[in-house]
């Protein structure tokens, strides 16, 4: 018996909601299904406007492109996240300036963000690590004080809020990932949510290679054209299909992962009491999608032990992202006066473990053993 990390949810309905876009022969973007994904998603997060996308990156890139960022503009982001939200705003001419994490939620430090801002700042870019969030009433104010774009990387959290608002949906822009890997998935997707007008009608343009083919499809001009920059980053109505399928069962799927992450965090509470670990903690103003269930241990040797001792048990374990500041790359970018401590710590401490659902019958069997492990390790 090997117990995966992560298997990506299936409702069952995928092969006969994709059997209308084969019947019909209708492939390529922005038909039926990515509209109907599109409502639901505005309904869902009581937006007005989201356009579905090929995936989360794409989105990310059309934050950049509607922020106009140019060559210098510096970007306000945490390292410690997914190469995409750096390269969006680098691919503009962006550079990104990172700010340490909180150790309780592995997101931004809002009170850290107003001493990064310079005259060069453009952009800050929050990212809801684990379907959590920082402080966004704070960060929304900084924003705003200093006139900079507010964009949120929600790739982690559809279904999550800071207090009555959806993550996504309170800053100028908000991007969500349909990734395999995500609460639900087209195997590779995306949605951008558009919290302010003034973006729409360019985002529609961005997103048909820099054309007005929207206003064509919509019967408002009889040819389409060039007109402004842009690239392909509408999916094909076969993801869309596929993840309107998916998304009627949102609720449903967040309910069972969330009960999985109760269950984990209940099991794991007389370990944290003896100081053996430490468990996620969700702020007050936070609900959680129950996206990740992660551990943070004491230091990088215990993590990589554990995960090869749960290894033999047969349950794959993992870490999670190497911070942007410390690769080869992303060396060039950071001030090395800017310490992230923080960001560094729990980089070599996180340990995540497997989620997804249809692990009920194998968790009672998990938790024993990460109870054993641990113990064993801090013996």
């Amino acid at each position: 018996m090997n117990i995966d990390f992560n298997k990506p949810f299936l409702s069952g309905e995928e092969k006969r909601y994709l059997n209308s876009p084969i019947n019909s022969s209708s492939f390529s973007g922005d038909g039926p299904f990515t509209k109907k994904c599109e409502s639901f998603i505005e309904k869902k997060h009581n937006i007005k406007n989201c356009i579905l996308t090929n995936s989360c990156t794409s989105a990310l890139e059309m934050s950049a492109h509607l922020g106009k960022i140019n060559s210098g503009d510096e970007i306000i982001m945490p390292s410690y996240t997914f190469v995409s939200t750096a390269n969006a705003f680098l691919l503009r001419g962006g550079k990104p300036v990172f700010v340490d994490i909180k150790k309780e939620t592995i997101n931004i430090d809002e009170n850290l963000i107003e001493e990064a801002i310079t005259k060069k700042t453009k952009c800050i870019v929050v990212v809801h690590y684990a379907g959590l969030s920082c402080n966004m009433e704070i960060v929304k104010k900084i924003a705003e004080k200093n006139n900079l774009m507010l964009v949120e990387d929600a790739a982690q959290a559809i279904g999550s809020k800071y207090k009555q608002s959806f993550l996504g949906s309170i800053g100028d822009l908000g991007t969500i990932s349909f990734h395999q890997t995500k609460n639900i998935h087209c195997g590779e997707g995306g949605a951008l949510l558009i919290n302010k007008n003034k973006y729409l009608k360019r985002s529609k343009i961005i997103r048909e290679k820099g054309t007005n083919r929207k206003d064509f499809i919509d019967g408002k001009i009889n040819k389409y054209e060039w007109v402004d920059l842009g690239s392909s980053y509408l999916p094909s109505e076969l993801q869309s299909a596929f993840l309107y399928s998916q998304l009627s069962n949102l609720e449903k799927v967040n309910k069972r992962r969330l009960k999985i992450w109760d269950s984990y965090h209940k099991g794991f509470e007389s370990l944290e009491e003896q100081r053996l670990l430490t468990r996620p903690k969700v702020p007050q103003y936070n609900t959680n999608n129950g996206h990740m269930y992660f551990l943070i241990l004491k230091n990088e040797w215990m993590r990589n032990e554990f995960i090869k001792k749960m290894s033999e048990y047969k349950i794959q374990c993992t870490t999670h992202y190497i911070p942007l500041h410390i690769t080869n790359f992303g060396k060039k970018f950071h001030n090395k006066k800017s310490l992230l401590k923080n960001t560094e710590f729990v980089a070599k401490t996180i340990v995540r473990l497997p989620l997804w659902p249809g692990l009920e019958k194998y968790q009672d069997y998990i938790i024993e053993k990460v109870r054993e492990v641990i113990i064993r390790l801090n013996s």
